[in-house]
């Protein structure tokens, strides 16, 4: 079935030169020895590999999955998170908070997910509680030690989205619990008792609602967003130009084009913009994001107490950019990212900058499924345009930057983003050779008589 269904949905009818007659009977033997789908799936893997397309992959169909698809079965067995990287301390006897990851404040939902941490005192505030700080130290979930157990997560098994009761020692950030304490010691000193062992021995509790794994990932892929954007506008900011910056996971319907009209639109009249792709998994909007970059500012507008420079109503192209773009790139940017940074480039939009990128340029529908709802999928639409053939320079290829530059893993494990600070280096040099420069007005109209005309006369 898989094997028919490549012969009649993949681009090339001449299957790229292949005898697939040929390539059929070589591997039906293998599957006379396939015991379950998952070696099945092997078995077309490789028969689909040969064609050498990089939109093939393999997946869905009947599996043997010991929780039969029950969500409840499912649930046991998942781990909640408490969305904060933790490290267990014996000399605490607990977790110990080292990281929570901080997300945008202007944005506590998206897309239904939540982007702040359980752990974070802006989750906890709305039910009157006080987040937690690196350094505060977890011992107990819902009355039992942490120590008890060899990881704390088996504690944390199927309590996603449902109330859990920590106890932790407060060593870095305070509560109204911990003050009335602190209280309380102060009345004991007067008295002049020891106060010691009221004040910071004693755990109290916290109230969370932990996080799925999905919650979790968006979580930490959020809060890293938030920082780079912040990092790439103070890189900016000291090479002394105006910038917007986006990030695009993907590019699948509505939450790829919220992610651009939330970064696109704020932004749209500084004087360079990043959009970055890194890391974006594709999808079909490539056309749509051009579309808008290919906008061009014609007209200015100006009233008696608003223009172009203290917010009136811009120019015309409305939300045209008209400054320097730089696309961001690595070699996990597929699909429809590339299809967007080849489009950047063939139509003198910007420069790339970063690594190159995962070659996939035949598009897909995904639409072939076989008998048993599974899926090998066929790279179906070849595109290519008057300049390039067939895959555009993507498909086994992948899109080369203007700008080739690696993230050393060292250093990107320490928070140096490389490949940002080098788009930002491309754009000031860019701004200092082509500045962005508002157009001047001009003079008004003079209407009036000139001076020694006594009449209307010609």
């Amino acid at each position: 079935d898989a094997w028919r269904m490549l012969r009649d949905y993949f681009y090339d009818p001449s299957m790229a030169g292949l005898e697939w007659d040929r390539i059929f009977d070589r591997y039906l033997p293998l599957v006379e020895r396939c015991s379950k789908r998952e070696e099945l799936d092997d078995v077309l893997r490789q028969m689909a590999g040969e064609l050498s397309a990089l939109h093939v992959f393999v997946y869905g169909g009947e599996y043997n999955i010991p929780n039969h698809g029950d969500p409840m079965l499912e649930a046991i067995n998942e781990i909640a998170s408490l969305g904060a990287l933790l490290r267990r301390s014996t000399e605490k006897f607990g977790y110990e908070v080292i990281k929570i990851p901080e997300t945008d404040p202007d944005f506590h939902m998206v897309d239904g997910l939540p982007m702040y941490s359980p752990l974070s005192s802006r989750t906890l505030s709305m039910s009157g509680q006080d987040g937690l700080a690196p350094g505060d130290v977890i011992v107990g979930v819902n009355g039992e030690s942490v120590m008890s157990v060899p990881d704390i997560n088996m504690l944390l098994r199927n309590v996603a989205g449902e109330s859990v009761r920590l106890e932790v020692v407060r060593c870095n950030s305070t509560s109204k619990l911990q003050e009335a304490r602190k209280l309380k010691a102060r009345l004991l000193e007067s008295k002049g008792e020891d106060a010691t062992e009221s004040v910071f021995a004693l755990p109290e509790p916290l109230i969370v609602v932990p996080l799925d794994s999905e919650g979790n990932s968006n979580l930490w892929y959020t809060a890293w967003e938030w920082k780079t954007r912040e990092t790439a506008r103070h890189l900016a900011a000291d090479a002394g130009f105006t910038l917007g910056y986006i990030h695009l996971r993907d590019m699948a319907g509505a939450p790829a084009e919220d992610a651009f009209v939330r970064g696109f639109y704020p932004d749209y009249d500084k004087e360079a913009l990043i959009v970055d792709v890194r890391n974006n998994h594709g999808g079909n909007i490539d056309s749509w994001l051009l579309d808008v970059l290919q906008k061009r500012a014609w007209m200015y507008w100006e009233g008696r107490s608003t223009n172009i420079t203290n917010g009136g109503l811009g120019w015309d192209e409305q939300f045209a950019f008209r400054g320097h773009l730089v696309v961001l790139v690595n070699e996990h940017t597929s699909s429809d990212g590339e299809a967007f940074a080849r489009g950047v480039s063939e139509l003198g939009l910007g420069k790339i900058v970063g690594r190159r990128t995962w070659g996939g340029g035949i598009w897909l529908s995904s639409d072939n499924r076989l008998v048993d709802g599974g899926i090998a999928t066929a790279p179906e639409i070849g595109v290519y345009n008057e300049h390039i053939g067939l895959g555009l320079k993507i498909e086994n290829m992948g899109v080369v930057p203007d700008v080739e530059v690696d993230n050393n893993p060292r250093a990107a494990f320490d928070g140096v983003d490389m490949q940002l600070e080098r788009a930002i280096e491309v754009l000031k040099d860019w701004l200092e050779s082509e500045p962005i420069v508002l157009p001047e007005r001009g003079p008004y109209a003079d209407l009036s008589l000139r001076r020694g005309v006594d009449d209307c006369s010609l």
